[in-house]
């Protein structure tokens, strides 16, 4: 499969080739590493370029992203959108005999995968923040990309394509909003990016950035995309029975799959508190907040402690994500960096001290300073 030549095609001429999709030999770990980890990239590498290095900007002001956050933004949305490409593919599935299709994950697996060329390479625009509202654009025209293919690949009635695209696309959101929170739970130089491993049907592929390189392992990918099948068919059977509770967990073990595993074991809540003070820097603590929490297969612990003295006010968070796999690629991406940037505001630094990472970023008027 030629991926230019996929991508004009199914933009172009998308009648045409849905037919020509649905015929071809291939499993999921092929659409994965011959197609998606490339489309994938083109709005998460533009997004860092566009709000870290152009930057937004209106009526004289000016934004942008921290490097090093723009960096771990772009990689945890990188990961995040291929694991959403699966989920989807999965309800998709799931929601088949509902609008009189027929079960193929696969197939819906195809479906969600080439249709969302359109939302992806629209990612583009982000290069320049003003111009993403077309990406925007683009990504309605995904929608109508699935709504001509749910015929074709999921065999539902063209008089109920447009009603199951809608609930697709509401479904969508969802899990959006979901893994979205989760991004934001886990983001945290220099320009340029190099896709590397060679052919498209290299074993593993690597994606180059100044300071850091992931490799993504197919195999793995398949693997996990195999105990995600599995953990689908589990949930199925107890939305069955009716049993909402080994549903809720089967959900869990299928999101933890997606994300690479649960990882080990978070600290407990009250441990993570032994590392906030009482008083800190001459400031007594006025709030203290320890919890832990479970969601989409990943166990994390949190303090939050503030204190305050006259107008000044201090923030401490000491988080624990329990070592997530997938997520704690996005950690590597600035921890194995060097940055030393200033400007006339404001300077960050990444440095090594005694073998550990630490990211320092504030405001020279004293403003503001953050610390990890």
């Amino acid at each position: 499969m030629n991926i230019v030549e996929r991508v004009q095609a199914i933009l172009l001429k998308p009648v045409e080739t849905w037919p020509v999709i649905e015929q071809e030999s291939t499993d999921a770990q092929g659409i994965y590493k011959n197609y998606l980890i490339y489309l994938a990239a083109i709005p998460a590498v533009a997004g860092f370029i566009g709000m870290s290095l152009v930057g937004a900007g209106a009526m004289g002001m000016s934004f942008r992203v921290p490097i090093v956050a723009g960096l771990g933004n772009m990689v945890v949305g990188y990961v995040l959108s291929l694991v959403m490409i699966y989920v989807l593919a999965m309800i998709t599935n799931a929601l088949a005999p509902s609008f009189q299709g027929e079960k193929n994950q696969l197939n819906a697996l195809k479906l969600i995968a080439f249709g969302s060329t359109a939302g992806m390479v629209g990612g583009v625009f982000s290069l320049i923040p003003m111009l993403s509202v077309l990406g925007l654009l683009a990504a309605l025209y995904s929608i109508y990309l699935v709504y001509t293919g749910i015929p074709v690949l999921m065999k539902a009635p063209k008089e109920k394509a447009a009603v199951y695209t809608a609930v697709v696309v509401v479904c969508g959101i969802v899990a959006g909003i979901i893994l979205g929170a989760a991004s934001a739970l886990f983001s945290g130089g220099g320009p340029g990016y190099m896709m590397g491993g060679g052919r498209p049907d290299a074993g593993d592929v690597s994606i180059k950035l100044p300071g850091t390189e992931i490799t993504l392992d197919t195999a793995k990918l398949e693997e996990a995309s195999k105990k995600m099948e599995a953990a689908s068919k589990k949930m199925e059977e107890a939305q069955a029975r009716g049993d909402s509770a080994a549903a809720g967990q089967a959900m869990n073990e299928m999101m933890g799959a997606a994300l690479g595993g649960k990882g080990g074991k978070p600290f407990a809540p009250d441990v993570l508190q032994g590392y906030v003070p009482a008083t800190l820097a001459g400031l007594s603590r006025s709030t203290l907040e320890a919890r832990s929490d479970n969601a989409m297969g990943m166990n994390f612990t949190s303090v939050t402690a503030e204190y305050e003295k006259d107008d000044r006010v201090l923030e401490v968070k000491v988080q624990d994500i329990g070592a997530v796999p997938a997520l704690a690629m996005a950690m590597g991406a600035w921890a194995q960096s060097t940055v030393n940037r200033e400007t006339q505001e404001e300077v960050e630094r990444i440095y090594q001290k005694d073998g550990v990472s630490i990211k320092e970023e504030y405001r020279k008027d004293g403003s503001r300073a953050e610390m990890a």
